[in-house]
Parts: C-alpha cells; structure tokens; sequence
C-alpha cells in the first residue's frame, strides 16, 4: 500500500497530502515511524565516539523527526476532524507513542551518554540555546524516571500509558456528551429576545438536523452564550446552563468522575515515584512560577483585590434582576442575561450593535493588518495547499522582503468532528539542520457562528478578542527562528506561552486598530468613534466578576493537583469544598466543573491554569510600554519579536522578557486595566 505519510517531505515540512490520506494510512505509519526513530537512537546508543554535544544531545534532538510530523497530522486531525474510527485508532496508537517514549527516556545505556555529557561539558564552548537543550534534554530524562531502578521504571510506564489512555476517554466523553445534547425550539415565542441573527443561526442548525419549523440549540460556544446571553426565558436559560455545566456528570457510561479521580491520582503516584511532593511540585519545577507556594500567594494577591469587586458586580447585578423583573435569588443562569441588559443600559453597548461591524472576513483582514504593520507579514491565500476540511483557508505567510516564513491553516466554524473552543497548533515546528531553516506549518482553530444563507459570519467582541489571542500564538509559531525544534516558536515555560497570544487582544480595543477593518457589514461605514469608546468603557465591565472566576478555575487545578487526593470520594463535595471560598453566586446542584475541565484533564495545562492570570500580568505590563511609545511602534514590536516571538524557549523566559521590557513585569498595569485600583 502506499501510504503519502511516509513521504520523506512530510518530515521536511512540507504542507501533509490531505486529500490523499485516509485513516487506515496512520496506525501503520506510525508503527514503521517508531520503528525508524528507534534506529536512529541505537545509533546514537551504540556509538564509539566519546559521547559530545553534537553527537548524542543534537543527535537525540533531530532523531523521530518524521515520527513527530506524522503525530501531529493526526492528533490535530483528532481534534479538529474526528469520528469514531479516528477516535478508535488514537486508543491504539497512544499507548505505542507513550511506550516509545519511555522507551527512549527509560533507556539506561542512553542516559549515561546524555549523563556523561551533561557532566563533563566545557559549558563556555556553548550558546544560551545550546545550554538550554542540555539542560533541558538532561533533565527530561531524570523528570521521567532516569534515575529508577527496574521496577520503578516499569511502574511508570505503566502508570504513563494508563494516563494517555484515560486523557483520551476524558476528551471522547466530554465531545460525546456536547455533540448529543441539543434544546429543540417549536414554540417561537420561546425565542423572545434572542437577536435575529441568533435565531436564523438556530433554524440553519434545526434544518442540517432534520427538523423543520424548529430552532435547535447546542452546547457549542457560539450557540450555547448567545442563548444564556440575550433569552428571556428563564426557565430554558437554566436547562441548557445545567446541561452544560452537567457535562459527563451523570453517572452514566459517558461519566468522567472516576476518570478524574483516576487521573489525579496517577499523577500524584508518578510524582512520588520521581522524587516530587506532589504533581504541581512536578510540573512548576519549569514554570515561571517555580513552586505551588508561588502560585498560590500570586492567587491570592489577585483575589485581595478581585473579590471585593466580584461581589460588588454581582450585587449590582442582582439588583439590576430585581429592579428590572423582580428576581429575588439571581443565579448562574440570570448573570448573563441581566448582566448583558445592565451593560447596554449604562453604556448603550451590546454584541447586537456591535456584531455588524465585525464580519469574520474583515476580522480576518484586520489581524492579517495588524501583523503587517508590527511584523511585516504578509498573508497571502493560496488554495492550492491541500486541506482536510472544505471550511479551512490556507495562507502563505512572507516577509516584507517577500521570503517564505509559514503556511498557516485558518479553520474557523464548528462541525460534529470538532471540539469546542479555541485553540493554536502546529503541524510542524521551525528549526535549522544543514538542509536550512525548515519553516513551520501553523493553525489556528476556533468555533465561531456559519454564515447562514442571507448573513455572513458576525463575531461578537468577545469572539474578535478570541480570534486576536489564537492569532497571537500563531505569530509565536510562524515567526519562530531557533534552531531547534524543541525550544522553539510555542515550546516555552507554559505560564510563558501565552504571553504573546493574550497582548494581541489589546489591540483591539485601541481606535486606531479597529478602524483597519470594524466596518458595517452591509454600508461599509467604519465603527463609530462613540462605539469604540463604549468598547473601551465597557471593557473592565464585570471584571471583579470574570477575574474571581478565573482564580476559581486556577485555585481548582491547584487544589487537584497540589496534594494527595487519594482519600476523595466524591468529586462534587471536593470541589465544592474548594470552590466554596471564591464562587460568588450559589452552586447548581447536579453540575460539577471537574468533569468537563478539559485544560486540565486533557489538555496540557494540569497545574498550570493560573497561567493565564500570571500572563495577563506580563500582556498588561508589556502592552502598557507599547502605549508608551505607539500601538504601532516598529522599533518596540522589533523587540518584541526578537526576544518573544523568535527567541522561543531558547532562554529562561525571565531574561527573555526583561530584555525585551527593561526590567521584570509588575503587576499593577494588570490591576489598573482591570479596573481593581485606582490610577
């Protein structure tokens, strides 16, 4: 059989063959791809030469190089574009990616190469970067069990291939439980203040499920918020905020409580056979961070001045429901609703009036000319890139100098094989070997509103500062320039990463931005001054709220992850217990957080959700010295790209960043933006 995923271009980068790849051609590639990668490390294993930089650390770190394209082709494809056969093959294919893996790592002849050269190095005949991928290639293997004996090394790989395993039915269960949920609408005064371009998006999903003179909502973001957003309705608001927030919470076969549970304590076990205290003692080992006790006093920092005004928000709130619809007990699916109505009324703003100006082409153009004007990039479409999906759009990105610098892959609309959400991801990564610089393959992912037969696609605000923030890891990705894989483009200290996607939603707020591409959709009238202004005011609208609920989420993970676990018996009670000090509004009984939490049960940011907080203050800090100088300042966004977009992982994101700023972040642009402190 010839399978296009054995095509040597695909490890040089070159864009995959979609079209041609079926979902039979994987598993065995994948299989022939870790036979080929193990050779190459014998190699490197059964070596004469005494061991050196070049020959044993650059050696690991080119060797599997065809392996990680063909990896990735397919778990973005399993993110981006599943069904129940890829679904299958990735419970086939992750344990033998894991057991090869450890593999590599439990390798004992390997290690002492690895071992010897760490120890033994001249460290003054290397670069930072070259430094940094010792390091890091040393203390990869010690973090996954060098130093074990036998038997521990064999408890770990059990314990690794029961994580990956249970990682997989945690996502399949959540996507499961989205996909079949759905509030049938037959009755059209049930639509009452539901905006007409969230109805007409609701009779389309109706009619793709079959029904006709029904309305259908999901549990899809861009049906789910509008719907708790702008519905009167409150009985039907809190039957779909229960469905949601119930999630595979049910005890049936598509429940995650025992997996959670599992889940944390595996972890807890891998950490303690490694020598750490707990798993967040593991993972802040390479944070910024550095240690939970860090992390919780940076919490608790921000919840000094967030919950004051969470309660003050949703006191105002709760008054406004009163006042307006005599609702004596506001609960979680009022806040939304009431919030919305008490934010139009004192600034006369709503995502209704400001959707027209957003369609997503102009969005799209817009970010496209903001990277321009900071960067120098140009996107250029070419529809000549294959594609795994009709919906994608493929750009080629260059330079002002008309070079080549990524492909980027733009797939913006929800389907059935898609998860929920928003996300960045690569389906290769920039580095240098004697062939040149291999330049990456970048994709951004989002779930925002089809087009519907008279309307284009119109993002709320919210879903431009969404489309902003992936954007911004993209430009992390596209405009890599290490020279190795590893440490470069978005291969940085998780707490660090998304420093360059949340600073890009700054900008979005600032006039001379928006008037690029916030123009009417039907008149072409640019965004009114007044409106951007509103945008502006409004901005910190809530957010004593929205910062509480953040740290809620952070202080979650933190509690899972930074002790032993292993006495819990109900996930509910725990996390009730833990949420009790920072939730605001009353609990719903019968939902659970935990279940659906994917950041941190399936995807990589277990002891690691507070990142965002942490970046908020590095994108508020950041953004504030281009304030100082020009939204638009070439020379600052060239420093800006230097040290964080290019540099990648390549050196501590501390000295990083303070080459680029002048000094380390503080904390207070943060508290201002958000309106907790006074100027």
């Amino acid at each position: 059989m010839n399978n296009p995923l054995l095509n040597k271009a695909i490890k040089e980068n070159l864009t995959p063959p979609f079209s041609q790849i079926t979902t039979k051609h994987f598993k065995p590639a994948i299989e022939q791809l870790i036979s080929e990668a193990k050779e190459e490390v014998r190699v490197i294993i059964l070596a004469t030469d005494i061991p050196n930089f070049n020959n044993t650390i650059e050696a690991l770190e080119y060797a599997g190089k065809h392996l990680d394209r063909v990896s990735s082709i397919f778990f973005n494809l399993n993110s981006a574009e599943t069904n129940d056969e890829i679904q299958a093959i990735a419970k086939e294919i992750s344990p033998l990616l894991t057991e090869f893996s450890n593999d590599i790592l439990l390798n004992e002849d390997l290690f002492k190469k690895v071992k010897e050269v760490y120890e033994t190095i001249d460290a003054s005949t290397l670069s930072p970067e070259q430094t940094t991928l010792l390091n890091k290639t040393y203390k990869g293997f010690v973090r996954n069990g060098a130093l074990l004996n036998n038997d521990q090394k064999n408890k770990l790989r059990e314990i690794d291939v029961a994580l990956a395993q249970l990682s997989l039915e945690f996502g399949e269960h959540v996507l499961a439980e989205t996909n079949k949920y759905q509030l049938i609408i037959d009755n059209e005064s049930d639509l009452k203040g539901l905006p007409s371009f969230v109805i007409e998006q609701a009779a389309e999903t109706a009619k793709g499920k079959g029904h006709k003179n029904a309305w259908i909502f999901t549990l899809d973001y861009p049906s789910y918020v509008p719907f708790m957003t702008y519905s009167s309705k409150r009985e039907l608001r809190k039957e779909l905020s229960i469905a949601f927030a119930s999630k595979a919470f049910k005890g049936d076969e598509l429940d995650n409580q025992e997996i959670v549970k599992k889940i944390v304590n595996l972890r807890h076990q891998r950490a303690n056979l490694l020598g750490y205290e707990t798993h967040a003692h593991f993972v802040l080992e390479e944070r910024m961070s550095e240690s939970p006790q860090k992390v919780m006093s940076f919490l608790s920092e921000i919840e000094k001045y967030g919950k004051g005004g969470a309660e003050k928000d949703v006191s105002e709130v709760a008054a406004y429901a009163k006042k307006l619809d005599g609702i004596e007990d506001l609960q979680r699916w009022d806040f939304s609703y009431y919030s919305e109505k008490l934010k139009k009324e004192k600034y006369t703003i709503d995502d209704e009036i400001l959707k027209p100006y957003f369609k997503l082409e102009n969005v799209i153009d817009g970010v496209f000319k903001t990277a321009q004007k900071l960067f120098g990039l140009q996107f250029i479409e070419n529809k000549e890139i294959d594609k795994y999906h009709e919906d994608v759009i493929t750009y080629e990105v260059k330079d002002e100098q008309g070079n080549h610098v990524a492909i980027f892959y733009a797939d913006f609309f929800p389907r059935a094989g898609k998860r929920a959400g928003a996300w960045m991801t690569s389906y290769a990564g920039q580095y240098k070997d004697e062939n040149g610089d291999h330049r990456p393959l970048i994709s951004n992912v989002c779930n925002f509103t089809k087009p519907t037969g008279s309307t284009p696609s119109l993002l709320t605000f919210n879903e431009v500062t969404t489309l902003f923030h992936e954007f911004g890891h993209g430009l992390h990705g596209m405009l890599a320039n290490g020279q190795y894989e590893s440490l470069s483009g978005t291969s940085v200290y998780w707490d660090f990463v998304e420093l360059p996607s949340q600073i890009l939603e700054n900008w979005c707020y600032e006039k001379e931005c928006l008037d690029m591409f916030a123009k009417h959709y039907e008149t072409g009238e640019p965004i009114p001054e007044d409106l951007v202004q509103k945008i502006k005011d409004s901005a910190n609208f809530m957010e004593g709220y929205q910062t509480m609920r953040q740290l809620s989420f952070g202080m979650l993970d933190m509690a899972w992850h930074g002790q032993d676990n292993s006495s819990v018996e109900h996930i509910s009670v725990f996390e009730n217990d833990i949420m009790a000090g920072s939730q605001i509004l009353p609990p719903i009984p019968g939902t659970n957080m935990s279940c659906s939490f994917s950041h941190i049960f399936q995807g990589g940011y277990s002891a690691g959700y507070y990142s965002y907080k942490w970046a908020e203050v590095l994108d508020a800090d950041a953004f504030a010295y281009f304030k100082e100088h020009g939204i638009f300042n070439r020379s600052i966004a060239d420093k800006f790209k230097k040290h964080i977009l290019s540099a990648g992982g390549s050196e501590h994101p501390m000295k990083l960043y303070k080459r680029f700023r002048g000094k380390e972040p503080d904390v207070k642009p943060l508290l201002h933006r958000a309106g907790l402190i006074e100027d």
